[in-house]
């Protein structure tokens, strides 16, 4: 999204109030909940119904809208996108805290706390190889790519995250990250070749779908 957009999406917001803020959460709505199927943990994706985790963001956003257009210091897309990952995280908190096991987060500036990034990307590479593998060569495939991932800096997983598996532009990796626009896109390219460099290694670096 470009800056004019995010400018206009403040503007309808500052101007339209509630409803400008359904319109935006309606056309946004398949990206959040793209971005939420990724970062959901998978030990507890099958309890987990995204559209109840969307619904309660939407509640949150329209009880925060106010304080946010009195100060906005993020695009409307991604304040939205906050929201999302924050009502996940407290859902986490929830399912593993009476599990007691706090379970993997990430805190990266501008980012929630969310799921094993490497697992989820781990789990997104592999479903998109064409050749499909038994259950335990998959179970190995799955740990030997999560572990080569971890070998990659926290930040330049979430910038492969941000780009790849949540599709945002450059502009809004920059954002979440708080990185100039510059080093987000300098983070990505050398991110993006050491990416390669493992599913080399893997051996998994097969014909994507």
């Amino acid at each position: 999204m470009s800056t004019a957009n995010s400018s206009d999406d403040l503007q309808q917001l500052r101007q339209g109030g509630e409803p400008a803020l359904a319109q935006l959460f309606a056309t946004s709505h398949a990206r959040l909940q793209r971005i939420l199927r990724f970062r959901i943990d998978p030990r507890i994706r099958g309890r987990v119904d995204s559209a109840d985790v969307l619904q309660e963001a939407w509640l949150t956003a329209a009880r925060r809208l106010s304080d946010y257009l009195q100060s906005p210091t993020v695009s409307p897309f991604i304040w939205l996108r906050q929201l999302v990952l924050q009502t996940l995280v407290d859902l986490h908190r929830h399912e593993f805290r009476q599990r007691r096991d706090a379970g993997r987060e990430l805190h990266l500036a501008g980012a929630a706390p969310v799921g094993d990034t490497s697992l989820s990307m781990a789990e997104v590479l592999l479903a998109g190889l064409t050749s499909p593998s038994g259950q335990l060569v998959r179970e190995e495939e799955l740990q030997q790519l999560q572990s080569a991932l971890n070998e990659l800096p926290e930040v330049d997983r979430e910038v492969l995250a941000l780009r790849h598996f949540e599709q945002l532009s450059n502009l809004q990796t920059a954002e979440v990250l708080q990185l100039t626009v510059t080093a987000a896109s300098n983070r990505y390219v050398r991110a993006a070749a050491r990416l390669a460099e493992i599913l080399q290694r893997a051996g998994l670096n097969r014909d994507q779908r």
